[in-house]
């Protein structure tokens, strides 16, 4: 295989696992800031207590997570160095601001957090909570507005020997695709963190009296912010960023859709398989109108198929995005489906008394992971075959003197220490859940 092939699977592989981390830290942050917020309003200690419980859950997650977001610096300069060379002058901005300003924004203060509460006092331990909160939503903004300059490159200037400069750098960070791309990614991250906290909350109350207060506390809140994320995931962020798609990357919306001729009236496709070959899509269920409708706001609107564009300008890989992008719709779904049947029961009283509810709760908990990381893949296989989008092919990204066995060589000792790493998160997080959380004697 072509060394650009093993350079984008060795990168895919450890954004992909690091990814798993930034989800969920990103998501506690503000869960934890809003029960910090109930303890203070309310002067209630079991809000605390269990502000207290997260923040150690965020902070071994917090740790993994930087520890497997470092090897991507290095891939910058190692596999994609033409990459770095011609758009450092560009990428370079919001990359440095995400680590001088809101990594050690939110790593300084989750200290404070977690061990100055007493000398803190409760004003000034409310604030650390919100400045991790702050820290940790803009170090998402500034990688957001990265990528969403590779998805929709705005504010810049070519120079004569090939690199791209920054000409305008609020042009940069108020791109049209910042807003709907970073709005959907973070509610992702609550969706990820509500039904992790949920889950825990459901594992105590399965698991006897033992955290049985703290098992419907996590519940009820879990379940409760997981519907309202799920929900605005859909709309209206999850709509929004179709539209930018369908604006910005006419061929990207054709292929997550399947989508291989023009028409309009366009069908939503629930199932079916992209035959490349005979371009069209196998053993379809759909719904005539709906994608017209979702993308114009009228059935009449046209959708330009997959077969009025240039191979060349076409997703390299549409089978993938195609199933990427329905695995997240459909697991989206799902999880609207549970949490509004959650918080039915929740109204009704008898939510802690159904163990099939606690139980499905749990099984669901690791799938928001899955969900947000088909996400993640969507937007990356849609922007192919550019590293920026109409300007920069990824074959030109990649660095010239880095072998194919190099490469893959380093991607199996990844592969090793990252398995590593993820059963020592496991092993520290599980520990944590068993042991509780803990009320301080004041």
């Amino acid at each position: 295989m072509s060394h650009v092939i093993w350079d984008r699977l060795q990168f895919a592989f450890t954004v992909s696992f690091h990814y798993l981390f930034p989800q969920l830290t990103m998501g506690l942050a503000l869960l934890i800031l809003i029960l910090k917020s109930l303890a203070y309003w309310k002067d209630d200690e079991k809000y605390n207590t269990a502000a207290r419980f997260w923040a150690k859950i965020f902070a071994v997650n917090f740790v993994i997570g930087v520890v497997t977001g470092i090897p991507m610096e290095f891939q910058f300069g190692t596999n994609w160095a033409r990459f770095s060379n011609l758009t450092g002058g560009i990428i370079g901005q919001p990359l440095a601001m995400e680590g001088m300003f809101s990594f050690f924004l939110e790593s300084s203060f989750l200290g404070l957090f977690l061990f100055a509460e007493k000398k803190l006092g409760p004003k000034l331990h409310w604030l650390s909570s919100f400045l991790v909160w702050l820290g940790s939503w803009l170090s998402g903004f500034f990688i957001v507005s990265t990528n969403a300059w590779m998805q929709h490159p705005v504010g810049y200037k070519l120079l004569n020997n090939g690199k791209f400069v920054l000409k305008s750098f609020w042009a940069l960070i108020f791109n049209p695709w910042v807003l709907w791309q970073y709005l959907h990614t973070m509610i992702g991250a609550v969706v990820t963190a509500s039904f992790v906290m949920a889950g825990v909350g459901a594992f105590y109350l399965l698991s006897g009296n033992k955290h049985k207060e703290w098992g419907q506390l996590f519940m009820r809140f879990g379940v409760i912010a997981g519907v309202i994320a799920s929900i605005l995931m859909v709309f209206p962020t999850g709509d929004q960023q179709a539209q930018n798609v369908d604006k910005y990357q006419p061929p990207t919306i054709a292929a997550m859709e399947g989508i291989f001729k023009t028409q309009a009236n366009a069908p939503i496709f629930f199932i079916g398989q992209p035959d490349m070959q005979k371009k069209k899509l196998d053993n379809p269920l759909y719904i005539p109108g709906v994608l017209s409708f979702l993308t114009y706001h009228r059935f009449s609107g046209t959708i330009k198929g997959m077969n009025d564009f240039k191979q060349e300008n076409l997703p390299d890989n549409v089978p993938l995005l195609y199933y990427t992008y329905h695995i997240m719709v459909g697991l989206g779904t799902i999880f609207i489906t549970i949490l509004l049947i959650a918080v039915f029961l929740l109204w009704r009283g008898t939510l802690f008394k159904h163990k099939w509810m606690l139980w499905l709760i749990i099984l669901a908990a690791p799938f928001p992971f899955l969900a947000n990381t088909a996400g993640w893949m969507t937007a990356e296989l849609g922007r192919q075959p550019w590293l920026v989008y109409g300007l920069l092919r990824t074959s030109a990204g990649a660095s010239p003197n880095v072998t194919g066995g190099n490469t893959l060589f380093t991607l199996i000792g990844f592969v090793g220490m990252y398995f590593l790493l993820g059963v020592l998160y496991l092993v520290l997080e599980g520990s944590l859940i068993r042991k509780g959380p803990q009320i301080q004697n004041t």
